[in-house]
């Protein structure tokens, strides 16, 4: 009887099909790319695995020139852990005095660009793409994320696509950003929020004032 009452409702048929049915698995590229982008990929991640990630730590220049030789836009005044790592690093953009800590991560399937005096601190994971869950291949969006002057990323945070952070914010230890953030905040949570200023008197002030001029 329930079955012949299914039967005769082709409705809930029509959404128990459009649940339970999913790509199969060699029908599933979840992040396309070109040839060129594939060869580089897989360069890449030997020399990620051997040269960049066994360097020892005073070889910062050697790790610039690495990521600059795969595309990547690396200052030479950034310094950046061995123990770092960059996806997709022909994406990359860091400005001058920016510090990336160990076992960060920085997938750049989309553009990701950190401002001067910025400091990514360990275990961070910054992301600039996300699954299109709406589709049943499940296929990777590209999505930049932009991070300003003299940011602060804490321990252990997130920063998810398409997101903007303002000059002089400070995104707290294992919060996670998923919407733009002010300048010159100190902001918390999941998602994170502004809680306060982070500068105040006339160094806050001016951080305000440069935020609002480059925007």
């Amino acid at each position: 009887m329930i079955d012949q009452q299914h039967d005769s409702n082709p409705q809930a048929q029509s959404q128990t099909n459009i649940t339970t049915e999913v790509a199969q698995r060699r029908q599933r590229v979840f992040l396309r790319q070109t040839v060129g982008e594939r060869v580089l990929t897989i360069l890449w991640a030997v020399v990620r695995f051997s040269c960049f990630r066994f360097s020892p730590p005073f070889a910062n220049r050697w790790r610039v020139m690495l990521l600059n030789l795969f595309g990547a836009s690396v200052h030479a005044s950034a310094r950046i852990a061995p123990s770092a790592q960059v996806d997709f690093p022909w994406n990359l953009i860091v400005e001058p005095h920016v510090t990336i800590c160990h076992e960060v991560i920085i997938n750049c399937m989309g553009t990701v660009r950190i401002g001067e005096y910025s400091r990514i601190s360990q275990y961070s994971h910054i992301c600039a793409g996300t699954h299109d869950y709406q589709r049943r291949d499940m296929s990777i969006v590209r999505s930049p994320i932009t991070i300003g002057k003299s940011v602060w990323i804490a321990a252990d945070a997130f920063v998810g696509p398409d997101v903007t952070i303002g000059d002089g914010c400070m995104l707290a230890a294992r919060s996670s950003a998923f919407g733009d953030l002010p300048a010159n905040q100190i902001c918390l949570g999941e998602p994170a929020v502004p809680h306060r200023q982070r500068f105040t008197g006339e160094s806050g002030a001016a951080v305000t004032r440069a935020a609002a001029q480059a925007n």
